[in-house]
This record gives structure tokens, sequence and C-alpha cells, in this order.
């Protein structure tokens, strides 16, 4: 702990983002499992990655978003969180009809696996800036070290089903699982650079944060309605409205526990 305590912040950032996306790698890599699981049981998955994804939307997202904007007015505050839920939820759908006429992606796994990525990427993006800015803020004080050490902890344990909740779509569609596994970690890549970023620049992106939370929170919820319920759905209604029940509670929990 006293090696951990003498490093620079950016150093404490980065070695605390590693872990995060160590955690997103190891949830896509259950995908090398799913010949397992019945056609069934990769339906109560899909459902329970579209309600982890909802409730990551809103107390991983929406809710710190609006915490920092405590103290700002309350016309101020709505705008900033409306407009970038809005700019987040256009980004997909604009990346949907893009992808859609480009030859690359027009089978429905290909584009359906590059906007999850890409929404997944832009959530982890702004938690790796809050990592950032934690260790950054630090300054000497071990409470706040602890602190930030235990963002980062929580921050982790939820990427794990996250990294599922990418690679395991698209194992079922039919692409490979090291290919599943390979996209489902990347989107967890973003949180190292984002951490570096955020430490070394605690002010500029303190300021941003809300900005960015609210962005992705819009682009989460897009994909979960444009992907995975309608995906779920096509084949079961209860076994996909289990799955995003159980899954909304499970991500609620870790959010508020760790938090």
């Amino acid at each position: 702990m006293a090696f951990f305590s003498a490093m620079p912040a950016w150093g404490q950032a980065l070695f605390a983002t590693l872990f995060t996306y160590a955690m997103t790698a190891a949830g896509a890599a259950l995908v090398f499992f799913s010949k397992k699981f019945d056609s069934k049981a990769l339906t109560l998955a899909e459902g329970l990655a579209a309600g982890i994804m909802i409730a990551a939307s809103f107390f991983s997202l929406l809710l710190p978003a609006a915490d920092r904007l405590e103290t700002a007015q309350k016309g101020r505050a709505a705008f900033v969180l409306t407009a970038g839920f809005l700019a987040g939820g256009a980004f997909i759908m604009l990346s949907d009809i893009v992808l859609s006429r480009t030859e690359r992606f027009r089978q429905g796994a290909e584009r359906g696996g590059a906007l999850m990525c890409a929404a997944m990427t832009l959530h982890n993006i702004p938690e790796g800036f809050a990592v950032g800015v934690a260790f950054g803020c630090v300054s000497g004080d071990s409470g706040a070290l602890i602190s930030a050490a235990m963002l980062a902890l929580g921050i982790g344990v939820q990427n794990f089903p996250e990294g599922l909740c990418v690679a395991l779509p698209l194992r079922k569609s039919g692409m490979g699982a090291g290919r599943a596994f390979l996209i489902g970690q990347a989107s967890g890549l973003a949180e190292v650079p984002a951490g570096v970023l955020g430490a070394l620049a605690v002010g500029f992106i303190s300021a941003l944060l809300p900005w960015v939370l609210a962005f992705s929170a819009g682009a989460m919820i897009a994909v979960v309605c444009s992907e995975l319920i309608p995906s779920g759905f096509s084949e079961s209604k209860l076994l996909p409205s289990v799955g995003i029940v159980f899954g909304f509670s499970l991500m609620m929990f870790l959010d508020v526990f760790l938090g």
C-alpha cells in the first residue's frame, strides 16, 4: 500500500483502470462457455444484459451526473442531463443508420456488435474519468486515497457482467467465441486512457463529466431498445422479462452497495 500511495496520481489511475479493464475482460471470457447454454439460457442472459445496462445508465451515469450538478441551478442541471442524454441516443441511432448502409455491417450480428461495443465503450469512458479524477484529488489524503481505491473496486466489480453484456449477444447471434471475446473486452480498454487523462486534468474533466455521463446513458438506453430487447423478446416474453428484472436488481445492488 505504501508503494501505491507513493505513486503519482496518473500512475495510481493507470493501475486502477487496468484492474477495471481486467474485470471487463474476465466477464467477456465467460463467452467461451456459452456452448453449454441452451437457447432459453441465452435468451435469459440477453435479458439479464439488458437489465444491467438499463440500471447502469441510471445508477452509474445519470445519478452521478445529477449529483455533480447539485450546486448548479435547476434549469442548467436539467438542460445538461436532457441534452446529453438526447445527444447520446441520437449518436447511436445515427450510427445504426450509417452502419446499416455500410456493406460490411449489413448483417445484424455485425451491426449489433458494433453498436453494443460503441455503447459500452462510451459508458466506460466516464467511469475511467471518474476514477482518474478521484485519484487526482487525493493530494496526500489517505482517506481520499482509500475512497478512490474503493471507487475503482466498485467499478471493476460492475464491469464483470458488462463485459459479458457485449460478448454474449454476439455469441448468440452466431459469432465465434474468440471474436466475441475480443469485442467484449475491447469495450473496457477505454477506461485506461480516460483514467490517466482524468488524473492529469482534474479541473477540466470534473466540469465535463456530467455531459459525458448523460451522453453515455442515452447511448446505452438506445442500444438496449434497438438491439437487446427486440432480440430477446423475439423468442419469449417471460425469460427476457425475468432477466431484465434480475439484471436491473443486480446492477442496482452493486452500484448502491459499492458506491
